[in-house]
């Protein structure tokens, strides 16, 4: 019997053939395997090689901008009142910041600096800094291998906290950056203004190759008004980096930045310290919060010192503002930021009547010798019942006893009401300017435009006409009457003004007829001390009046003086100078507490702003002077003859080194 294997095996050459079949596929899958590749190493290496290493050198080489120093700025002494400060500054590479550990990134810093991760912090404006992740992803639709500065002015234990910590911290960096140092602190901050980040709403105006948008650029006074001048041409530099974007040499040599060019501003530092002091003792010792000063020369346009009160500390502004600090400055009730000599809107009240003076004598409605009676009150008859004296608006004088006959010079001097009324407005059968020719001669003394100084946010102030008041009041309450054009000529209804605007008009007076465009900036130089361009007075016009009825104009001012509503009995202005002078008392409307009427005095009176400007000395003007004294708050009626012009006559004496005002002692008992 034949015996089979239960397991019968195939022929050993059918093994064989499928091992080899098995072999054969695997060696042909090896050789596509690398044939791929190969074709995946040529494309990379040889077709986009060149692609790919420019990627791993814009990873590893950077071309970086080096900020330009700013440029310094100093007084008309040659002292510095602003200048540059090293300090430490955080900055974010966004494309060394990766997405994994962004969170985490942005809540270290913002830890570490006191700043929010995101979101615009409540109550934040121009000039505050936004928070940690839209500073970076402003910076990262720019450009992502560039450093965006977060925080300037970094304390320095923060700065060295963060640098220990730089590997938890990718794409940050700690740098030496300069900030502003503004040397005389707040003094100076109205007219220097500071620096911040771009704002978003101005992010348009400056989207240029120059501007990073997280460069700091000036937003207020001559920083921002002179920034093209300050801030020079940026520089740039080859670096090498690591993963974390830390620069681990340069390569090459850098192209050096342009500094800036340094400024020489008109003011006298010293002279605004105790103008400056001597505004805020007045203010303080009257009960007021807020005024202004101005002092300049009449010949140039000059400022030699602008004060505005209450002011700001510009400092707080030099590493950016933070939230609770700009919340601060942003909603204090008296506004701080404000400029007053040039931003605060004021009716002139009697130091307007300058204008109707010297229009009135050149358009021949009065002559030198004419008089005009002030009985201390006009009345003005109802056009539709002219025979009833009980319809009949009165008009009065300041003095209700009335001044009797005066000419120009003396209605000057003792700022006479209806002297004012008439010739401006005309009454019974004497035909004075009208609201048309008394506007077209304020206008060209330089009222209801801007004077065109180099800072921002002046304001053109307001010449009504009835034009205006149509517009601003509508047919039914629109119509301009005689009464209107009586208040304008006294400086009071819609007539508003800037303290710059007074002092060009003084100034206008003084100089015999010449309007200058205030002036703040003296000279450019360039770093190595040489002037670039120089500031010559600049004539915005020569008023047409004959320079004899002007001289008309001053002789009623300096015999306000000496014998009028500025005499040295009340104002303490020094004998050893001739002084030229007009004082101001000017109504205005602040709603009571019910809003039902205006804020009246105990005997029913509105209240007033102080007013007084002055030039000196008469013969040969040197300086021209505007002190405002805002009566809000004060909660009586204020004089310019016994507040604003006692201040002008410690400025004048300060100016011209003079002693201090002392009483006269009263005699006692013999």
């Amino acid at each position: 019997m034949e015996l089979r294997d239960p397991f019968p095996r195939p022929a050993r050459n059918d093994d064989h053939n499928g091992a080899s079949a098995r072999l054969i596929v695997f060696r042909v899958f090896v050789v596509l395997v690398f044939v791929v590749l190969a074709g995946r190493l040529w494309q990379l290496q040889i077709v986009r090689g060149e692609q790919y290493r420019q990627r791993a050198d814009s990873n590893r080489f950077r071309i970086e901008a080096i900020d330009a120093p700013r440029g310094v700025i100093y007084d008309r002494g040659g002292n510095i009142v602003v200048r540059n400060k090293a300090s430490f500054a955080v900055s974010v590479v966004p494309a060394n910041l990766p997405a994994e550990q962004e969170q985490h990134v942005y809540q270290k810093l913002a830890d570490l600096l006191d700043m929010p991760v995101s979101g615009w912090p409540a109550g934040v404006g121009t000039g505050a800094r936004p928070s940690i992740r839209e500073i970076v992803e402003a910076g990262r639709a720019r450009d992502p291998y560039s450093p965006v500065l977060v925080k300037a002015n970094v304390p320095r234990d923060t700065a060295l906290i963060i640098e220990e910590t730089h590997l938890s911290l990718p794409g940050v960096r700690v740098e030496t950056a300069p900030i502003r140092e503004y040397t005389t602190g707040p003094l100076l901050s109205h007219i220097l203004g500071y620096m911040g980040s771009i704002p978003k709403e101005w992010a348009e105006a400056y989207d240029s190759p120059d501007y990073h948008p997280a460069d700091r650029v000036g937003l207020a006074g001559v920083e921002y008004s002179l920034e093209d001048v300050l801030r020079g041409e940026k520089g740039h530099q080859f670096v090498e980096v690591d993963v974390v974007g830390r620069i681990l040499r340069m390569i090459g040599d850098p192209i050096e930045p342009v500094p800036g060019h340094n400024l020489y501003l008109t003011i006298d530092t010293q002279l605004q310290r105790d103008v400056e002091g001597i505004l805020k003792g007045a203010l303080e010792e009257l009960g007021a919060s807020s005024g202004a000063a101005v002092v300049g020369d009449p010949g140039s346009g000059e400022i030699m010192a602008m004060v505005s009160l209450p002011r700001y500390d510009n400092g707080l502004f030099a590493g950016g503002i933070s939230a609770d600090d700009w919340e601060e400055l942003a909603n204090a009730p008296l506004n701080p930021l404000l400029n007053r000599a040039i931003a605060g809107l004021y009716p002139p009240g009697s130091i307007f009547k300058l204008v109707p003076a010297a229009a009135a004598l050149e358009e021949g409605v009065v002559t030198p010798d004419t008089l005009i009676d002030d009985p201390g009150v006009i009345l003005v008859k109802n056009e539709y019942f002219p025979d009833d004296p009980e319809m009949a608006q009165p008009f009065y004088c300041w003095l209700r006893s009335g001044h009797g006959k005066l000419d120009v010079v003396g209605a000057i001097a003792h700022s006479c009401d209806v002297f004012f009324y008439e010739i401006a407005g005309g009454f019974e059968d004497f035909r004075g300017l009208g609201v048309d020719r008394l506007a077209q001669y304020a206008e060209l003394f330089g009222l209801g435009a801007p004077t065109g100084i180099d800072l921002p946010g002046e304001l053109a102030g307001l010449v009504p006409t009835p034009k205006w008041k149509r517009k601003r009041f509508g047919a039914d309450g629109g119509v301009w009457t005689t009464g209107n054009t009586y208040n304008m000529g006294i400086g009071q209804g819609d007539v508003l003004v800037t303290p710059l605007q007074m002092f060009s008009l003084t100034s206008v007076v003084a100089s015999g007829g010449t309007l200058y465009r205030p002036q703040i900036i003296q000279r450019v130089v360039d770093t190595q001390g040489e002037t670039v361009e120089r500031m010559e007075p600049e004539v915005t016009r020569e008023v047409a009046v004959d320079p004899a009825h002007l001289a008309l104009v001053r002789q009623g001012m300096r015999r306000a003086v000496t014998s009028g509503t500025a005499k040295a009995e009340w104002t303490h202005l020094p004998p050893e100078i001739d002084v030229a002078g007009k004082t101001g008392t000017a109504e205005f409307c602040q709603p009571n507490a019910a809003g039902t009427d205006c804020e009246r005095d105990s005997d029913g009176n509105l209240l007033t702003h102080a007013w007084f400007v002055a030039f000196a000395p008469f013969e040969a003007p040197e300086i021209a002077v505007v002190v405002f004294i805002d009566g809000r708050g004060v909660g009586h009626v204020i004089e310019g003859s016994r507040v604003a012009a006692p201040i002008a006559a410690d400025i004048i004496r300060t100016y011209y080194g003079l002693p201090e005002w002392q009483p006269t002692p009263t005699p006692g008992p013999q």
